[in-house]
């Protein structure tokens, strides 16, 4: 018994990257035991440069939005008596402003899942094209 188990060690291979040839002659390193892909190659990739670009482009202004957004309520509630006058009847513009804030965030949330599913299948075709063998 002792010797099977001695024997089942010593057969044990460690885990070795295989080498694909891309479509261009070029090997890839892609290490199919684990499944991780060469992410240094991906990284320096231009599909993920423009991945990356156009992930900034999107998500800045709209973080900016966002917390000005919501900084701007406490500001204006302490500093100044702007949203202190009435809307309609007796609803204060600061309940309007504060309702409003609910439903940005809704709004910008629908928006945000819609755009990181885009970027979700352009990453995912990265990986696909990496797995294929077209990156070093």
């Amino acid at each position: 018994m002792a010797n099977n188990i001695e024997s089942a060690f010593n057969t044990a291979k460690p885990l070795e990257k295989s080498k694909k040839l891309s479509k261009n002659g070029v090997n890839s390193t892609y290490n199919k035991a684990t499944g991780s892909p060469n992410y240094s190659a991906i990284a320096e990739s231009m599909e993920f440069k423009v991945l990356k670009k156009k992930k900034n482009k999107f998500i800045l202004p709209i973080t900016i939005f966002f917390l000005l957004s919501y900084i701007l309520l406490p500001i204006l509630t302490s500093y100044t008596t702007i949203l202190n006058n009435n809307a309609f009847g007796d609803i204060a513009w600061v309940w309007v402003y504060a309702l409003a804030l609910f439903v940005m965030t809704w709004v910008l949330c629908m928006i945000y899942v819609r755009r990181a599913n885009d970027f979700d299948k352009e990453a995912q075709k990265i990986f696909d094209k990496e797995e294929a063998g077209d990156y070093e």
